[in-house]
């Protein structure tokens, strides 16, 4: 668990890490590199969990042995998918990153929501209904190892 006291924000205890995956974790399927390692870190604070359609199909290769969950999900209803996941493991104990439209729900109910600006690009609604916005999968995961970033960026 992770937990952070932000001034002006909220206290969090966050047991849950959400994560979208192409365009978040992977640009083109792909998984990026060091993403691995950095999941593996979290991995001992944070139940990991991917939730994607798996556009490219390259989802369960890229993550094979990592310390996660990977769920598929039906190209269908996407949004309300990832907000229905998020809800089961209790909004207020979950971090979701993401970058799709599809993301913006989940983000929004998560207790923090981190959206992404990668080289698939980040949706608008997405990124308004974030509490953090990053351009790196890297440097969003980096956040969670360093809360006190967390803090300067979202204290009021």
């Amino acid at each position: 668990m992770i937990e952070i006291t932000v001034p002006g924000f909220r206290h969090l205890r966050l047991a849950h890490l959400v994560l979208d995956y192409n365009g978040t974790l992977a640009v083109d399927g792909h998984l990026l590199p060091q993403v691995g390692e950095k999941l593996t870190q979290l991995s001992h604070d944070l139940h990991i969990y991917v939730l994607t359609a798996d556009t490219f199909g390259l989802a369960k290769t890229g993550l094979d042995g990592l310390p996660l969950d990977l769920t598929i999900a039906p190209a269908e209803g996407q949004a309300e998918t990832k907000l229905a996941f998020v809800s089961d493991l209790g909004t207020d104990r979950v971090v979701a990153i993401g970058n799709g439209r599809n993301d913006a729900p989940m983000l929004k109910a998560a207790a923090l929501g981190i959206a992404l600006v990668q080289p698939e690009g980040g949706a608008v609604e997405t990124l308004v209904a974030a509490d953090i916005v990053s351009t790196s999968i890297l440097d969003a995961l980096d956040l969670l190892s360093h809360p006190k970033r967390i803090i300067a960026t979202l204290r009021a």
